[in-house]
This record gives structure tokens, C-alpha cells and sequence, in this order.
């Protein structure tokens, strides 16, 4: 729920622009990933390219999302420090989860424990995602409509695609079930 995340620093308004897949996106996540790694050593369990830049094909805000997996996403002593050492800023803190990001506000790392639900949820739909033409056009041409909205912050524009997001999780997790699908 909104109430239990808090942003640090407050609402912000950005613009929403989707945009074509690009081509750079992975190589930008594979930059961002060594730096992770780097920064965390073995500390970093799982860093995967999540989210619509790491769809091929798939119309994106040009942000790449990266999931982070760790022991315990609450124990921020454990891994915090080290990430804002290597230039990552904290954002958005909730039970669960944290979401640091690059000072070009380009990349967002989202901080979960490993195996966690979390972690399932966003490797499952990315996965569906490149496997699923249908819902993979469906949901790029839902982000486009959305973008065309004035929004007060990129939480509202989330919130607005999650029906969705569910009915594709739906899919997803048929598929997940039929295949022994596993992250």
C-alpha cells in the first residue's frame, strides 16, 4: 500500500515519456551491474535487468530497472553504505524492499531479499513478457496511452497500470505453473 513506502525526499514530479526499446538499455544494465557487484562482492545474490528495458522490443521509460537480491532487504547496514559509496541515492523505503538510483535518476536498483516474493514476481513477468507477443503489446501500448496523461508522480503512473499488470500476472503465472517455471 502507498502509505507503507516512504519516499525519501518526497513526491516527485517528473515527466513520462515511453519511448521505443533502445538497443543501449542492456548495456547500460550490464555497466550497472558490475558496479553492483563490485560495490556488494557476494553480498549481491541475484542482479537481474527487470522491468520494461529488459523486455526486447517492449516501449519503456528510459529507466533501467535492476532487482537486487540480498539475504535481508531490511538490513540496510548490511548493503546501504557500500551502494551509496558507489553513487546510488536512496529513494523509496518499504517493508520488504528499497529502491536506490543513479544521480541521472537512469537506473533503478530494486533492493529485495533473496527468494523472496518480490524477487518471483518481477523475474516472472519480465520473463512472460519476452515470451508473450499478446500481453507484450498489450502492456506497451497501455504505457503509451498512460504517458499521455499529466500525472503528479511516477507512483500514479505505476498505480494507473495495475489492473493490467494483474490480469498479465494472471498469465504469467499459468504459464509459470504449465512450464515449472522458476527464476
Amino acid at each position: 500500500m502507498a502509505e507503507d513506502i516512504e519516499l525519501i525526499g518526497g513526491q516527485e514530479r517528473r515527466d513520462i515519456k515511453v519511448v521505443s526499446y533502445d538497443e543501449a538499455w542492456p548495456r547500460r544494465f550490464a555497466q550497472e551491474r558490475e558496479r553492483i557487484i563490485v560495490a556488494l562482492g557476494p553480498l549481491a545474490r541475484r542482479v537481474d535487468h527487470i522491468g520494461s528495458t529488459a523486455v526486447p522490443g517492449l516501449a519503456a521509460k528510459s529507466i533501467v530497472d535492476i532487482d537486487l537480491s540480498v539475504p535481508n532487504a531490511d538490513d540496510e547496514d548490511a548493503y546501504l553504505p557500500q551502494l551509496v559509496a558507489a553513487g546510488y541515492h536512496l529513494r523509496v523505503r518499504q517493508f520488504g524492499h528499497r529502491m536506490v538510483r543513479t544521480q541521472d535518476l537512469a537506473v533503478h536498483v530494486h533492493v529485495c531479499t533473496t527468494d523472496s516474493d518480490w524477487e518471483r514476481r518481477h523475474l516472472l513477468f519480465r520473463d512472460w513478457l519476452r515470451h508473450d507477443t499478446a500481453d507484450r503489446e498489450l502492456y506497451g501500448e497501455l504505457k503509451q496511452r498512460l504517458a499521455a496523461h499529466d500525472w503528479p508522480d511516477m507512483n500514479a503512473y505505476a498505480a494507473a497500470k495495475s489492473p493490467i499488470i494483474a490480469e498479465i500476472t494472471e498469465h504469467a503465472e499459468a504459464w509459470a505453473h504449465s512450464t515449472q517455471w522458476t527464476p
